[in-house]
């Protein structure tokens, strides 16, 4: 009797730190993802003046997109039709087709935000209706979740992914923080969708309009009780935005309005964070 008690408690000792093991596993992988350049990706040509064509992008979101509440971009997926769906499928291969290392950096620029944006939307297309983008686990991997791992493209002979994107290309090469007012995960706390594609020549202004409009709404900063309540984005890339909160808060005055600034210089703490992984899209009644 004694030993199969004994035999019981080690079976539950193993069971739960098997159970602790995993967690934290699962923890560490749904961590940001750290910048990590891809070498291959530095390669650009400064004198190249050749431009690339985002239009048919430009119209297909011009088409999709509406002003939600509290400024929110919203995306009408259920409107897409099945000719725009074919359309959007051509200009990601169009774009998977350039030679995008003998591009200047400003197309460089466009380029990679442009063709981060469409796939999302072309992922979520491909699994409608959903209630969040997490929800589309395809991502390899026993641990990991959403769309971001998965190898969605081929360009220049390189298999890429929604994160090689972001993370392997545009944060180490451009070292921007506005970077991340610019690609979109297609969810209600994500800085928005802009309405127009991005290009050379717009790229810096609506770098700057996406961090003016989401640190003014209270997906980006909410003062509550004379606390500072920040979108996780400063929390999980708090590296890309100067290192400390101190330099966080600095970032958003920055941008900020005149009555926020005020508050947060009054403050000058955060005390939390939020972040709603809801789907972007426009409510059925709504449409």
């Amino acid at each position: 009797m004694r030993n199969k008690v004994l035999r019981q408690v080690k079976r539950s000792s193993f069971a739960f730190a098997t159970f602790i093991f995993c967690v934290g596993f699962v923890g560490q992988a749904i961590a940001a993802p750290k910048a990590v350049l891809w070498p291959h990706w530095q390669t650009h040509d400064a004198n190249n003046t050749h431009m690339i064509d985002h239009s048919a992008w430009d119209r297909l979101i011009k088409r999709n997109i509406m002003s939600g509440p509290n400024g929110i971009n919203l995306f009408q997926y259920r409107a897409v039709t099945n000719a725009d769906k074919e359309k959007l499928r051509r200009y990601i291969i169009a774009l998977s087709k350039k030679p995008i290392s003998q591009f200047n950096r400003r197309e460089q620029l466009a380029y990679w935000v442009n063709i981060y944006n469409a796939l999302t939307v072309q992922v979520i297309l491909r699994h409608y209706p959903v209630e969040s983008i997490r929800d589309i686990n395809i991502s390899p991997g026993l641990f990991t979740g959403g769309p971001w791992g998965k190898k969605l493209v081929t360009v220049e002979g390189k298999k890429i992914s929604l994160d090689d994107i972001e993370h392997r290309i545009l944060r180490p090469i451009w070292r921007d923080a506005r970077i991340h007012y610019a690609v979109n995960c297609a969810s209600i706390g994500c800085p928005n969708l802009q309405d127009k594609a991005y290009t050379a020549a717009n790229a810096e202004n609506l770098l700057t309009l996406g961090a003016q409009q989401y640190i003014n709404s209270p997906r980006g900063v909410i003062i509550k009780d004379g606390e500072i309540i920040i979108s996780k984005i400063y929390d999980w890339f708090q590296t890309d935005f100067g290192g400390t909160e101190q330099k966080v808060i600095a970032h958003l005055l920055k941008y900020a309005k005149p009555k926020l600034k005020k508050h947060l210089k009054m403050i000058g703490e955060i005390s939390n964070f939020t972040y709603d992984w809801a789907l972007n899209g426009v409510p059925k009644i709504s449409q």
